[in-house]
């Protein structure tokens, strides 16, 4: 998988510099120099993981922050070469260059000079959607077995925070005063929490300490959490005063209504030989299947499984919405659910577009949200 990685990345560096320098003509010394930095920058995408696991922020965000744009504007560059490539291809224009080589040098030029002049627009608006506040959004569900006594249940959710290297205990902060002023019956934090290890990024979580629900704060691991050190991270969780759910679940009542609660590790948790992974069977075992019940599940992709063993709401992240468009379409090709609301029988999702950012700061037609959730009765 590394040779892989690595293969993929270093293709993808080659591509760009082909078609933004060697074949757009740049005259020395603007070519090597230019080379050389598209070099440098690729090499920052191989130890910006290393670093935020074994660098404590101050020195990890030295290298996460160019590592981090450079990713974002890269991804732009690349899909409009790739575009642009197609299109020339379906014109019959690679043929008409090959025979005209001055043709082929201009055409060569001006699409370069396209292509960085967009990604710098695109990714100028996608930095100024990352870095603001997320969204406050409000979803009502109405569903058929809810009690009529639980009428106005609220959960807030937040989902992949990542904290790490970029987002740290200021932002950490402002998510316990946002989330509080919500006063909800629950709150709900769907995995991916944290980029890197307890010991880098102990203090960086402490403002989640904060946190209040009428019901508590409960949390489940994400992919990155898993990642990070499940166990270590679910300890921490802990220690924050969070209800960690394991595939486990709990009872929740409240005025003389009363659901289960379920949450589940992260299905992809034990990828990297990490202990832990996604066991539903294990969380429903013995459940009264008489009561509703929400599950807390980082990966929508859960939803297909949950949905016919008697899971009324499934709430989940992961996918940020695709983050930068037009990657939630590459989204689709690993889950049909993206964000926002979905149904299967009468099981509900809904999808949450992340309350952070992985990668680069950026957000393009994908902005952040902290969620409010209102059940009723249908």
């Amino acid at each position: 998988m590394i040779t892989l990685a690595l293969g993929f990345l270093a293709s993808v560096h080659a591509y760009i510099a082909t078609r933004l320098v060697l074949q757009a003509g740049v005259v020395s010394p603007w070519r090597e120099l230019l080379l050389g930095a598209i070099g440098l920058l690729g090499l920052t995408l191989l130890i910006q993981p290393i670093s935020e696991r074994n660098l404590r922020p101050p020195l990890a965000r030295v290298i996460a922050w160019p590592a981090s744009l450079w990713m974002g504007f890269a991804f732009l560059i690349l899909i409009q070469l790739l575009a642009s490539d197609a299109l020339l291809w379906a014109l019959g224009s690679s043929a008409l260059a090959a025979a005209d080589p001055g043709a082929q040098a201009s055409t060569a030029g001006y699409r370069a000079a396209l292509v960085v002049g967009v990604a710098l627009l695109a990714g100028g608006a996608a930095l100024r959607g990352g870095l603001q506040p997320p969204q406050l959004k409000r979803v009502e569900i109405r569903l058929a077995r809810w009690p009529r006594a639980l009428d106005g249940f609220r959960i807030a959710q937040i989902s992949d925070v990542h904290i790490g290297p970029l987002l740290g205990r200021v932002f950490a902060a402002h998510l316990v005063e946002r989330v509080n002023a919500l006063d909800a019956d629950l709150v709900a934090v769907t995995g991916d929490l944290v980029d890197g290890g307890v010991r880098q990024l102990r203090d960086e979580v402490a403002p989640l300490s904060g946190l209040v629900g009428r019901h508590g704060v409960f949390f489940v691991t994400g992919n990155h959490d898993h990642y990070s050190g499940a166990a270590a991270w679910a300890g921490r969780a802990g220690e924050l005063g969070m209800c960690v759910l394991r595939n486990e679940r709990v009872e929740i009542r409240d005025a003389g209504g009363v659901f289960d609660l379920v949450g589940v590790d992260d299905h992809r948790g034990d990828i990297l030989g990490r202990e832990g992974r996604e066991d539903l069977d294990a969380a429903l075992a013995g459940r009264d299947i008489a009561r509703p019940a929400v599950l807390l599940a980082h990966d929508p992709s859960t939803f297909k499984r949950a949905s016919g063993l008697g899971i009324d709401l499934q709430i989940s992240g992961h996918t940020h919405g695709g983050q930068i468009w037009p990657f939630r379409w590459f989204v689709r090709l690993a889950t049909p659910f993206v964000a926002g609301r979905y149904s299967l029988g009468s099981a509900e999702l809904y999808v949450s577009r992340g309350t952070g950012f992985w990668g680069p700061p950026m957000r393009l037609f994908a902005p952040a949200e902290i969620t409010e959730i209102t059940l009723r009765p249908a």
